[in-house]
């Protein structure tokens, strides 16, 4: 039952971040968001700061932080809505979480396989390289089926 459910989960995570996937190759504007925004709204750091109770140079620094990715997500949280916008976070991968997971374990049966090919060669009982992407795949379908926990270690 444990795996159903680690199968459902990485299949429902995978759903979920399908809507973000185009936002992979989306960069901040140079200045940041929070100064894009405040800009294109027309509004001064000034009067950004008279929203949040700051000084004008808080404001400042807060944006360049922001730029350089040195912001917190508090901070950022407080400055969006100030400019009437929500933080929405996310953790795109570059590829579905499901292969992120096939090729963890194709990594580790790569490596097992070639300790036990490498004795097999020692003791001059190589297998040919069909069968042994046949022993590939059957490893890494039996990591997978196991506890994904033991991908990680």
């Amino acid at each position: 039952m444990a795996r159903g459910f680690s199968e459902l989960r990485l299949e429902q995570t995978d759903d979920l971040l399908r809507e973000w996937k185009r936002l992979r190759t989306a960069s901040a504007p140079q200045g940041g968001w929070v100064r894009a925004i405040r800009e294109s709204l027309g509004m001064t750091t000034g009067q950004l700061a008279a929203r949040l109770g700051v000084t004008q140079q808080a404001i400042v620094e807060l944006e360049k932080n922001e730029a350089k990715g040195k912001i917190t997500l508090e901070s950022l949280g407080r400055l969006a809505n100030a400019l009437g916008c929500r933080v929405v976070y996310a953790l795109i991968p570059g590829k579905s979480l499901a292969e992120i997971r096939r090729d963890r374990a194709r990594t580790i049966a790569e490596k097992q396989l070639r300790r036990v090919s490498h004795s097999m060669k020692l003791e001059d009982q190589s297998v040919d390289a069909r069968e042994e992407q046949r022993q590939l795949e059957r490893l890494i379908r039996g990591l997978l089926q196991g506890s994904p926990k033991q991908l990680w270690d």
